[in-house]
């Protein structure tokens, strides 16, 4: 897959567009009028800016590496460097020094302050990447409870609070009532990352408690989002405008609901489009941002907060079913190393300890720490116990749910740009996130060290490790190169059960002569695309009763060669697929081996191909003919990816597969103890596999000849149609799977499914 390979310059020049259309806020936040001409230091203003990066980077990379060998957050070590860099420490022990590094002149700040802007959208788009809707809809009772129950009993202490606040915290008593809703959000959200963080620490991704404690944390980052972005729309106005509000309202519900539905097939859209066609470096990642920019555009004109529209964009682009995790890996990098460190840090510039030196607002930090812990500890402990959990589970959401984090920094810097919030009230709260976010990870392992493991969730758990080392479930998108014969038929069927199974986007290659206009030709009803698309529906069907939700539907894509086969592949396989499926007229050569066509197509893919020969009956009803699987297996990785294969196409026809194990050890040999030990164990694995996917797997065992006649003649004995067997390929200039399959493909009357390494 073609990605980023030069993201700096991509981020630096696509994030422009972004800083400008937040130029207000930055303006706001950190005082910039104008862009810098000089420092009082003597410095050039690029020169000193360059330092206050390199400064930050460096003090933020040092604290958060000794934070988390501590067990705590990055993102903590992150803000503590700012703290320590500001007035709280530095400016404490040598004022001058603190002043020349980070003069407080507005020109000067506004350069750091829109490294700092443009890192709080990316830090929001990479939010959203992160955000796992099918995990919110698959606990969504439990989760929702938490959230509402989490959200608003910390939000009516937080308001209420900010309703007895002193006059001097605010920095504008006649707005009390925006600044009492924006401590209320401040003290009812908390931070998706660091809970990840200490549940995956904990093993606890995939538990149903980890679930449940992640989910609702998405619920709650989302929920606090809408609401810092309504609230935004209220400062603006100054007052409680009923009209304005339902503008707001009625904006972001609309905005919210055309990015679930159209939104995400746009973007799905264009993600594939600009990947499969563009011939230029940062591609995907330079749309990325063109989306996060416009997307954030919207919401300021819309008259919410821009770091709305990156965090639905971020949830757009992560639920994408292509190219997830290699964008994630590329935008990851540079995001936590450059612009995390530089925002968390002028976060911690902003804040000033020193003001805790007063004895009352010490002790009203002290309360606002009192007062956030225990309503987000009952509102999600409440939640979790009306949610159906055990009070083991809702103890554990309720330790979970106190870390603010990342987040919370995120919104207190928006109340503080936006005039709500006064320096020193800033400074009570940052403490306050600091302290709940160090606290929480201790409290949450002792929690979840106290959750049992349950007999359901012990299966489940043990199915989706094996999908993680699995085949099948690390797919991203499958390459079908095909002719419009009879087995380009069977193989599209083949192709859409495993494409349905996961919603697996699938482009259609025709390969074969006069590709084009056999195209156009071919009568819809019998296309490999309607054949993909219905083999989807059949696996769609299948999967209706399982625990996990209905796949997507499968997007297919069709592909006329436009160049000799063998380049047309290629072409296409630089676009990134996990596999290959050929199904064409000619597969054997007359002199034996495969057809160089078969060769040529397979020389254009580097990766796993499924090679598709059609016999039989698939070769009479190649659309709907049923499956008699034989599974040869040996204990290889290669066999057991073929093993996987069938046990997909089993499960979405709801038939049994056969696994057969051929040995070349006599009948007095198998009386070994390790021999037998050994057989059945391979064997075993096969019916455990089927197991996990509620398919029947018989077992039999060939003694004392060779694979390829055992194979042929299980399959001839059980009258089996269809052979999936795993295969090795081989070097050299034509496509050579090994003689067992060379004798294979020569002999078997049935129908073949080699899968290849």
């Amino acid at each position: 897959m073609r990605l980023a390979k030069s993201l700096p310059a991509v981020l630096w020049h696509g994030g422009l567009a972004v800083i400008v259309a937040a130029g207000p806020l930055v303006s706001e936040a950190f005082g910039a009028e104008a862009p810098p001409s000089g420092s009082a230091t003597g410095l050039a203003s690029e020169t000193l800016f360059l330092l206050q990066i390199m400064v930050l980077i460096l003090a933020g990379r040092l604290l958060g590496e000794a934070m988390q060998r501590f067990g705590q957050s990055a993102v903590m070590g992150q803000l503590v460097a700012g703290v320590l860099l500001g007035p709280s420490v530095l400016g404490l022990l040598w004022p001058d020094g603190q002043q020349a590094l980070f003069p407080a002149n507005p020109e000067q700040k506004g350069m750091i302050g829109a490294v700092a802007q443009l890192g709080v959208l990316l830090l929001l788009l990479l939010t959203g990447m992160e955000t796992d809707l099918k995990l919110v809809r698959k606990v969504a009772r439990a989760a929702v409870a938490v959230s509402i129950s989490g959200i608003l009993l910390p939000f009516a202490c937080g308001f209420a609070l900010g309703q007895f606040l002193p006059e001097s915290l605010l920095p504008n008593p006649g707005q009390r009532l925006i600044g009492s809703l924006f401590l209320g959000t401040a003290l009812s959200i908390s931070s998706v990352k660091i809970v990840a963080m200490v549940v995956r620490e904990m093993d606890f991704m995939r538990r149903n408690v980890g679930q449940v404690i992640l989910a609702s944390a998405v619920i709650d980052d989302t929920v606090g989002w809408i609401i810092i972005a309504i609230i935004f729309s209220l400062a603006q106005h100054g007052a409680l405008d009923f009209a304005a509000l339902v503008r707001t309202l009625a904006g972001t519900a609309l905005f919210l609901a055309l990015s679930f539905t159209v939104g995400r097939r746009i973007v799905f859209w264009l993600i594939r489009w600009v990947n499969d066609n563009s011939v230029g470096e940062a591609a995907v990642v330079a749309l990325i941002l063109l989306l996060m920019g416009g997307m954030a555009l919207i919401t300021h004109l819309i008259g919410v907060h821009t770091v709305l529209g990156a965090f639905v964009a971020g949830v757009l682009v992560g639920e994408s079913p292509i190219l997830t995790r290699q964008i994630d890996q590329q935008l990851r990098g540079l995001i936590m190393g450059l612009f995390m460190p530089v925002f968390f840090g002028v976060a911690g510039l902003s804040t000033d300890l020193t003001i805790l030196r007063e004895p009352a607002l010490l002790a009203l930090t002290g309360g606002l720490i009192l007062i956030a812990s225990l309503g987000k500890f009952g509102g999600a402990f409440l939640g979790g116990t009306l949610g159906g959990l055990s009070r083991s589970e809702s103890l554990a959401l309720g330790c979970g749910m106190n870390a603010r984090g990342s987040t919370e920094v995120i919104v207190v810097t928006i109340g503080l740009s936006l005039g709500v919030l006064s320096p020193n009230l800033f400074t009570m709260i940052v403490a306050m996130a600091i302290i709940t976010t160090t606290a929480m990870p201790p409290m949450l392992r002792w929690a979840l060290s106290r959750v049992p493991l349950g007999k359901d969730e012990k299966a489940r758990l043990e199915r989706e490790e094996f999908e993680a080392k699995g085949f099948l479930p690390n797919l991203e998108r499958l390459l079908l190169a095909v002719d419009e014969s009879a087995n380009g038929t069977f193989a599209s069927r083949i192709t859409g059960l495993i494409a349905g199974a996961r919603g697996l986007p699938t482009t259609v290659l025709h390969v074969g002569p006069d590709a084009k206009q056999q195209e156009q030709d071919k009568a819809e009803a019998t296309s490999p695309e309607s054949t993909v698309k219905a083999g989807a529906k059949t696996t769609a069907a299948a999967e209706q009763g399982a625990e996990e939700p209905k796949p997507a539907k499968v997007d297919v894509t069709t592909r006329s060669k436009d160049a000799p086969t063998g380049e047309a592949v290629a072409k296409e396989a630089r676009k990134g697929y996990g596999l290959l499926v050929i199904g064409v007229d000619k597969i054997a050569a007359p002199g034996g081996g495969f057809h160089p066509e078969i060769t040529r197509i397979a020389t254009g893919f580097d990766g796993p191909l499924a090679l598709v020969v059609a016999r039989g009956d698939h070769l009479e009803h190649p659309a709907d003919s049923m499956f008699r699987m034989l599974v040869p297996v040996n204990g290889t990785a290669v066999s057991q990816r073929a093993a996987e294969v069938a046990v997909a196409l089993a499960r979405a026809n709801d038939v049994a597969i056969t696994a057969l194990y051929v040995t070349a050890a006599s009948k007095r040999d198998r009386g070994a103890t390790s021999t037998r030990r050994h057989e059945e164990a391979i064997l075993k694995d096969v019916v455990d596999l089927a197991e996990r996917y509620d398919t029947e797997a018989r077992t039999a065992v060939r003694v004392d000849v060779a694979a390829d006649q055992a194979i042929l003649r299980e399959a001839r004995a059980g009258r089996f149609n269809l052979i999936v067997i795993g295969v090795q390929r081989r070097p050299g200039e034509s496509l050579f799977l090994g003689d067992t399959a060379a004798a294979i493909i020569e002999k078997a009357e049935a129908s073949i499914l080699f899968v290849s390494s």
